[in-house]
């Protein structure tokens, strides 16, 4: 019998931060309260796929404080191993977020400078324990963009990874705000992406992150996918070792109204999901993670290497992720059976008994 995606162990590695929220779609401090919970990219991928009954470890720095111990024990309530969490530093990364409506878009505020990531380097995690009996490895753009020593440790974890076999892959994640420690995302994001076997990226992570364009306009409400294949070229050709890039298609008609779908090349191949209308956007936060991790899973699910294969991956990455649109904080906090039913056609949202 065929080893499935359930059978096999993931890594992820990055930065978890606290999130502040002002409630019921208000603006921050509108009312002097804010919800409380955790989140970060790699964070995210690893409780999606915990939530569809894979092995994950998660590997980051956190504070030995009451905050450090809360998002371990939220982490491991979820499913996901925490180990190999260096505890050290002494605080964990904040974020203020407030959710967009209509034309009010969503807005992200960092307090993340000092905190307990920040101070990793080289050789502070043991890769060859955290890669024990690992299948899979994924990280992000974002935490080489924290500062040197993360990049460092970033691209240590990668070449370990290859050396033991593992998968590579690697969503972009291009954020302006982060990278001012000196060197530019194209110079650490280059040399990153030589040890990618599957890239996430968008057409603006390609563009600042690797010095690849593609003519697009994201805000017109209408993109062509046909495009992300010539995209999808580009990068294959300078990058040799990546066999597959994957790109989410968002078209943007207001903030709680998106067109939502995603496209998957490899060498030989290009295909498209279904799209999904999704007009009450409860929070878009984590939409590429969910995307993220339903891409991880669907490719260790079908074989992507078969037309059949590469589809059924790409619908379930796009289901799991337009259904994380419904669900506040920046985990996808539904199962595999959701993700199925809706890949399968069921979009009702029909009471269930």
């Amino acid at each position: 019998m065929a080893e499935s995606a359930k059978d096999k162990k993931y890594v992820t590695f990055g930065e978890v931060m606290l999130r502040l929220s002002p409630p019921d779609g208000e603006v921050l401090f509108q009312t002097p309260r804010l919800a409380a919970t955790f989140g970060g990219a790699e964070a995210n991928v690893a409780v999606s796929l915990a939530n569809y009954g894979c092995r994950v470890e998660y590997v980051t720095a956190a504070p030995n404080n009451p905050v450090g111990d809360a998002m371990i024990r939220e982490l491991r309530g979820l499913g996901v191993s925490t180990e190999h969490v260096l505890r050290r530093g002494d605080r964990l990364g904040v974020y203020f977020t407030e959710t967009g409506a209509d034309m009010r878009p969503s807005k992200v505020v960092y307090d993340r400078a000092n905190s307990a990531i920040a101070e990793v380097g080289p050789g502070d995690f043991d890769w060859d324990a955290a890669f024990d009996g690992a299948s899979w490895f994924h990280t992000t753009g974002i935490t080489p963009a924290i500062a040197e020593g993360t990049a460092a440790a970033a691209f240590e974890a990668v070449i370990k990874a290859k050396e033991k076999g593992l998968t590579v892959s690697c969503d972009l994640n291009y954020r302006n705000k982060l990278w001012k420690w000196g060197k530019t995302p194209q110079e650490v994001m280059s040399g990153i992406a030589y040890c990618v076997d599957v890239m996430i990226a968008n057409e603006e992570d390609c563009q600042k992150c690797l010095g690849i364009a593609l003519d697009v306009d994201v805000t017109s409400g209408k993109i062509d996918a046909s495009k992300y294949e010539r995209l999808a070229k580009k990068v294959m050709a300078s990058f040799p070792n990546v066999k597959y890039l994957a790109v989410s298609l968002r078209e943007s008609v207001s903030a709680d109204w998106n067109n939502w779908s995603v496209v998957l090349a490899s060498r030989d191949g290009f295909c498209v999901s279904k799209k999904y209308e999704i007009r009450d956007i409860v929070d878009r936060i984590g939409g590429g993670d969910a995307f993220g991790a339903g891409l991880i899973f669907g490719m260790n699910q079908w074989n992507p290497a078969t037309p059949d294969g590469a589809q059924n991956a790409a619908d379930f990455a796009a289901a799991a992720s337009a259904l994380k649109h419904t669900i506040r904080g920046d985990y996808n906090r539904v199962s595999l059976d959701d993700v199925l039913a809706l890949k399968g056609g069921d979009s009702s949202g029909r009471v269930r008994r």
